[in-house]
């Protein structure tokens, strides 16, 4: 389980190193910010490519060999930046980050949770949970941190990060598989579906996603542009710490949140998604960096409590036999809220001031939680269900390739 989690924490490490840099690759290739934002963006079609491709094949394959190709993505991902010179190298790199992630999330944890002797079955989905986001969150403050203060700025992480990678393919070659081959099963992709048990559930928890997770792609993409052309704060390890905060924010909101009925939850997370999209506007507004630390923060929690409430919510809503489809449908939610938003920001840098565009995208996001906020509060005025109980995070099928 260790050897896993490890594993783990370096693949999800090396899909936000990036984070801190885009400015210095912008400075050094002479791109504008919408390409840095298609840099960004690819990362999620990456994701969402192996959540299509590769969600069902552990359970035939096993789960060594997947996290082992997992691996391999990471690796190559960070010999390209490792090498990268020309735009369309940095578009490849983020490419196969997001198809390690995509492999990487959903097989490791169901490994993790299987792995994990009686005593911790409990627990075993937080010991996951946390080499998951523990790794996002540490990666922007690690490259931040070597950009800022080490040799060769845009080296030396990622060749770090193949040293870590390095470490951790032993790891994973001699963890113990945790089910059985089917050499003869056939190899097919995902299916994304919504049973009518669940409909109800996905449409009230699908826009809370879908603003966390626009969230999430603004801090780790674009909020380290608005640090150093608006707020003038150019030291990278600032800036990648600002992200890393948004990412722990988001762990210990899952954590401490763990018991509180769902509807409670995401009015919660709802919430602090609508009050950081307002200090957003308000520190590029103020240009002040103590408003967008706390507008991280509070994304965070806004994130992280909403998301897996909801993730949690719509699971138990579906059959058993159909949980894995509709935790894949909602995290194809999740990571189109990602990339397409931030691509608009990118394509609106073209005609606006970055201060503009911050302030816009914050109302818009707004206005997305606070859809979800009322639909959330009317449901739970009007059917004071299995819904309103108690309930820890979900376990997801390994069918679902992902747990964030």
């Amino acid at each position: 389980m260790v050897q896993v989690g490890y594993a783990f924490a370096v693949v999800m490490l090396g899909t936000t190193m990036p984070t801190p840099m885009y400015t210095l690759y912008a400075a050094e290739l002479g791109f504008s910010i919408s390409t840095s934002t298609a840099i960004f963006a690819i990362y999620a079609a990456g994701v969402v490519a192996a959540l299509i491709l590769f969600g069902r094949w552990s359970d035939a394959l096993g789960r060594r060999p997947l996290l082992m190709a997992g691996l391999a993505f990471s690796a190559a991902s960070s010999l390209v930046f490792l090498t990268a010179g020309p735009v369309w190298q940095l578009l490849l790199g983020r490419a196969l980050s997001g198809l390690s992630a995509g492999i990487f999330t959903g097989t490791a944890t169901a490994m993790i949770v299987e792995a994990a002797p009686a005593t911790w079955k409990t627990r075993a989905h937080v010991v996951a949970g946390v080499a998951n986001i523990g790794g996002l969150g540490i990666g922007p403050t690690l490259s931040g941190v070597l950009v800022q203060y080490g040799p060769w700025p845009l080296r030396c992480v990622f060749a770090v990060h193949l040293v870590m990678v390095g470490l951790a393919v032993p790891a994973i070659r001699n963890a113990d598989e945790t089910i059985a081959a089917q050499p003869r099963a056939r190899l097919t992709v995902q299916r994304f579906s919504i049973p009518p048990e669940a409909r109800q559930a996905f449409i009230r928890a699908a826009p809370a996603a879908f603003a966390g997770f626009c969230v999430i792609g603004l801090f780790a993409s674009v909020v380290p542009t608005f640090l150093n052309q608006s707020l003038h704060v150019h030291n990278k390890a600032v800036a990648g710490l600002l992200v890393s905060l948004t990412f722990a924010a988001s762990a210990a909101a899952q954590a401490l949140t763990r018991t509180l009925p769902v509807p409670n939850a995401m009015i919660l997370g709802c919430a602090a998604l609508i009050i950081s999209a307002a200090l957003v506007g308000a520190a590029l507004s103020a240009q002040s960096v103590l408003i967008l630390i706390a507008a991280a923060v509070i994304a965070g929690v806004g994130q992280g409590t909403s998301f897996s409430k909801g993730l949690g919510a719509v699971v138990e809503a579906a059959p058993p036999s159909q949980r894995g489809e509709i935790a894949s449908s909602y995290f194809v939610v999740a990571y189109f809220a990602i990339s397409v938003p931030v691509l608009g920001v990118g394509l609106a840098a073209q005609h606006w001031n970055l201060s503009h565009i911050g302030i816009v995208f914050g109302a818009i996001l707004g206005a997305v939680a606070t859809v979800s906020l009322l639909g959330t509060v009317r449901a739970a005025t009007s059917d004071p269900g299995p819904a309103s109980a108690p309930t820890s995070p979900a376990v997801v099928p390994q069918s679902s390739s992902e747990q964030h």
